[in-house]
C-alpha cells in the first residue's frame, strides 16, 4: 500500500482584518508607535526637539535668501556697474601707510563747553517717512546697487587698475559736459594712460599732517562716529543732518594721505550705514558742497562705484528745492518726504549758497548722463547774471526765492553769504575747459569791481585788504572767509588771466598770514578790523570781543597752498608749518580731536567751544597737506578743480 500524498504547499499568508478597518500598509500602527514614543518623552526633551527644528528652518530659509541674492548680483554686476561708471574715472596714486606714531603735542584742560550758535534744523528727526510703491522700487534699487558696488570692491578694482599699490588712471583728455540730451556715459577704456610711478614718500611735515589727521580721527571714531561732529571736550557728537558729515568730507582727504585701513573702514559705513530715506531737513549748500562734492570727490580718486551710486542718489532729494517760482532754490529742502521751503525767519537764499553748488550739480549730471542736475544749476547762473542791483560785478548778499530779485541792496562784501559766488565763477569756467566766456566776464568785472571799491590798506604796515561797502560807506572789517580770496586770484592768473591777478593774491596773502602772526596764540579771529589810522604803536590786525573765536577754518592755508603750488616760494611753506603748530598748541585735545576755541588772543585760555567741524578733516589738513608737497602732479591744477569744501573734481577738459 502506498502512503498517502502529501498535502499541497500553499505560498499565502491569511491575514484577518478587524470589522469596519481598511489595510494601510501598517502606516497607521507606525503612527501610534511615533505618538507613543514622543508622548514618553518629558517635557523638556519635546521642548529642545521643537527648538533645533525651528532653528534648522530659520537657518535653511537666511541661507537661501543669501543664495539667491548672490546669484543676483553676479547676474546683474556686469551691466549694473557699467552704467554708472565715467569715461575713465581719474584716479590718484596708492596711498601709502600711515606713520605709525602720532606726534604728541600738549593738549587742552577740559573746560566748559560754550554754545555755539549755527544754522540747521533745531530738532532733527530721524523718522522714515512712510513710502509709496515707487519708493519702495527706488529703495530696492539702491540696495541692489551696494550689492554690486560691495561685490564688485575688489575685482572691479583689479580690473580697473584701481589698486592701493600705485596704479591708476588720469583724467581723460577733451572730456565734455553733458549735452541737453541725455546719453549714457561711455564704459571706461582699459587703454586709459596710467600712472605706474610708485608715489614719493611724505616729508617730515607732510607726516605731522597725518598724524594730525589720526589724533583727529581718532577722536571722531571713539566719541562720534558715523555722526556729524565731533565735541571733543566732552567726548560726544553733536548732529546737524545726522547724514555722518566729518566721515564723508573725509573720504578724500584719507585717500590722498595715504590712509588705507580709515579709508576702507569709513567706506563700509558708507556702504552698510549711509542711508538718504530719512525725515531730515538739510541745508542745500552746505550738504551739496561735503556730501555731495565728497561722494564725487570719492568716487574719483578710488574708482569705485558705491560712492557714484550714494551721490547720484543724494542728488534726488536735492532737487526739489528747485522747484521755485523764480527757479532759485530754497535754502533748505527734506531728503525723505520731498519737501522745501527758505528759512523760517525769511524768503530769501544766501547769494552764496545758491550760486555755489554748480560744480557738484554739473559733474553729477556729466558721470550719470541726466541732464537734470545740471540744468537747474545753470539756470539759477544765468538768471543771477541778469540781474539788476550789482555793482561792477559786485553782488548783494541776499536774493528772493519768490521774485528771483537782490534784496537787501546796497550791501557788498567778498565774507559771508557771498564769498564763494565769486569762486564759483572762475572755477566753473574752468571746470568747463574755459569755453563759457559769460561765466569769466562776470568774473573779471567781479575782480574789477573789488580793487575799485573794496580794496584798502592799513596801518602801520600799510597790509592791502578787502572791506566791505555798506551803502556807499566803506568798512575797514574783513571776515576770514575772504582769505580764499588769494588762492583764487592765483588760480585765475595760472589759467592765464591777468598777470596783476596774482600780483593782488600775494599782497592778500601777506594780509592773511599777519591776520595770524599778529594775534597771541599765532590763529587767526572769525572777523577782524583794520587800523586805518597813522599810530605805529597800534597793530594793524583789531579784534572785537565777539570775533575772536577760531573755527579751525582752512581759507588761509587754502591759499597758502595756491600761492606755493604756483610761485614755488616757500615762505608759504614756512607760514603754513607755522598755522600747524598753533593748532597743535592751542586747539589739540588729548583724548582725540581739535576744538574750536573762543579767544585767541589769550593763550592762557583760548577757552575751547567744544567742537570740532568736518572741514577741519575735510579742508585745512588737506590743504596743509598738499600745501608742504613738493609734487606738482599731485592732484595737478591742470587737471582737478577742487569745490569750496576742497574736494578735488576733474576738469572737463584738461590743458
Amino acid at each position: 500500500m502506498y502512503p498517502p500524498p502529501a498535502p499541497a504547499r500553499r505560498d499565502f499568508i491569511s491575514v484577518t482584518l478587524s470589522p469596519g478597518r481598511s489595510y494601510d500598509g501598517g502606516q497607521g500602527l507606525r503612527r501610534r508607535s511615533c505618538w507613543r514614543k514622543w508622548k514618553q518623552l518629558s517635557r523638556l526633551q519635546r521642548t529642545v526637539v521643537l527648538f533645533l527644528l525651528v532653528v534648522l528652518m530659520l537657518f535653511g530659509l537666511l541661507s537661501y535668501v543669501h543664495v539667491a541674492d548672490e546669484w543676483t548680483a553676479v547676474d546683474s554686476r556686469s551691466a549694473a556697474a557699467w552704467q554708472v561708471r565715467p569715461a575713465n574715472p581719474p584716479v590718484l596714486p596708492a596711498p601709502r601707510k600711515a606713520a605709525e606714531n602720532p606726534e604728541t603735542v600738549a593738549g587742552l584742560s577740559p573746560q566748559k563747553p560754550q554754545r555755539h550758535l549755527r544754522r540747521g534744523p533745531p530738532n532733527l528727526q530721524m523718522r522714515a517717512p512712510d513710502g509709496d510703491a515707487q519708493e519702495r522700487r527706488q529703495a530696492q534699487a539702491q540696495r541692489r546697487a551696494e550689492v554690486v558696488g560691495e561685490a564688485g570692491w575688489g575685482l572691479e578694482a583689479q580690473r580697473d587698475g584701481l589698486s592701493w599699490r600705485g596704479t591708476g588712471t588720469k583724467p581723460p583728455q577733451g572730456t565734455e559736459p553733458p549735452g541737453k540730451k541725455a546719453e549714457r556715459p561711455p564704459r571706461p577704456s582699459p587703454k586709459a594712460v596710467r600712472m605706474q610711478a610708485s608715489p614719493a614718500s611724505q616729508n617730515e611735515r607732510q607726516k605731522a599732517v597725518v598724524d594730525a589727521f589720526l589724533h583727529a580721527w581718532a577722536g571722531y571714531r571713539k566719541f562720534a562716529w558715523g555722526h556729524d561732529e565731533l565735541k571733543p571736550l566732552t567726548r560726544s557728537f553733536s548732529e546737524w543732518f545726522g547724514l555722518g558729515l566729518t566721515l564723508i568730507d573725509a573720504l578724500d582727504t584719507m585717500w590722498i594721505l595715504g590712509l588705507k585701513k580709515e579709508f576702507q573702514e569709513a567706506r563700509k559705513w558708507v556702504s552698510r550705514r549711509l542711508l538718504f530715506q530719512k525725515d531730515v531737513d538739510v541745508n542745500l549748500f552746505e550738504s551739496t558742497i561735503r556730501i555731495l562734492g565728497g561722494l564725487l570727490s570719492a568716487f574719483h580718486l578710488s574708482g569705485d562705484v558705491l560712492f557714484l551710486t550714494k551721490a547720484e542718489d543724494f542728488g534726488n532729494r536735492l532737487m526739489p528745492a528747485f522747484r521755485t517760482p523764480s527757479k532759485i532754490p530754497y535754502s533748505d529742502v527734506n531728503i525723505g518726504t520731498g519737501v522745501a521751503h527758505p528759512p523760517r525767519w525769511t524768503s530769501d537764499s544766501t547769494v552764496a549758497e545758491v550760486t555755489s553748488i554748480q560744480l557738484e550739480f554739473r559733474e553729477l549730471s556729466r558721470l550719470t548722463g541726466d541732464k537734470k542736475f545740471k540744468e537747474a544749476a545753470e539756470e539759477v547762473t544765468r538768471r543771477v547774471h541778469a540781474l539788476r542791483g550789482k555793482l561792477d560785478g559786485l553782488v548783494p548778499m541776499f536774493i528772493n526765492t519768490n521774485s528771483g530779485s537782490f534784496t537787501h541792496l546796497g550791501v557788498f562784501t567778498l565774507g559771508a553769504r557771498a564769498d564763494s559766488y565769486y569762486e564759483y565763477l572762475l572755477k566753473q569756467w574752468i571746470q568747463g575747459g574755459k569755453k563759457e566766456s559769460q561765466l569769466l566776464e562776470d568774473y573779471l568785472e567781479a575782480v574789477d569791481g573789488i580793487r575799485k571799491h573794496l580794496l584798502a590798506k592799513s596801518e602801520p604796515r600799510k597790509l592791502t585788504f578787502v572791506g566791505e561797502l555798506n551803502h556807499g560807506r566803506f568798512s575797514a572789517k574783513m571776515d576770514h572767509l575772504v582769505c580764499f580770496l588769494p588762492g583764487t586770484l592765483a588760480l585765475g592768473a595760472h589759467h592765464g588771466l591777468p598777470a596783476e591777478h596774482m600780483e593782488l593774491a600775494q599782497a592778500l596773502m601777506d594780509t592773511c598770514y599777519q591776520m595770524y602772526r599778529q594775534m597771541e596764540t599765532g590763529l587767526s579771529p572769525e572777523i577782524a578790523h583794520f587800523n586805518l589810522h597813522h599810530t605805529k604803536a597800534v597793530k594793524d590786525v583789531q579784534v572785537k570781543v565777539a570775533d575772536r573765536h577760531n573755527l579751525l577754518r582752512p581759507e588761509t592755508v587754502e591759499s597758502l597752498f595756491y600761492l606755493y603750488r604756483l610761485t614755488g616760494d616757500r615762505k608759504y611753506q614756512d607760514w603754513g608749518w607755522e598755522i600747524l603748530h598753533s593748532f597743535n598748541t592751542y586747539t589739540r585735545v588729548p583724548s582725540g580731536g581739535y576744538s574750536s576755541i573762543s579767544n585767541v588772543q589769550d593763550p592762557r585760555h583760548p577757552q575751547p567751544r567744544d567742537k570740532m567741524e568736518s572741514f577741519f578733516l575735510g579742508e585745512t589738513l588737506k590743504y596743509l597737506y598738499l600745501l608742504f608737497s613738493d609734487d606738482p602732479d599731485l592732484l595737478s591744477l591742470d587737471t582737478y578743480v577742487f569745490n569750496t569744501e576742497a574736494h578735488p573734481l576733474p576738469i572737463w577738459a584738461p590743458s
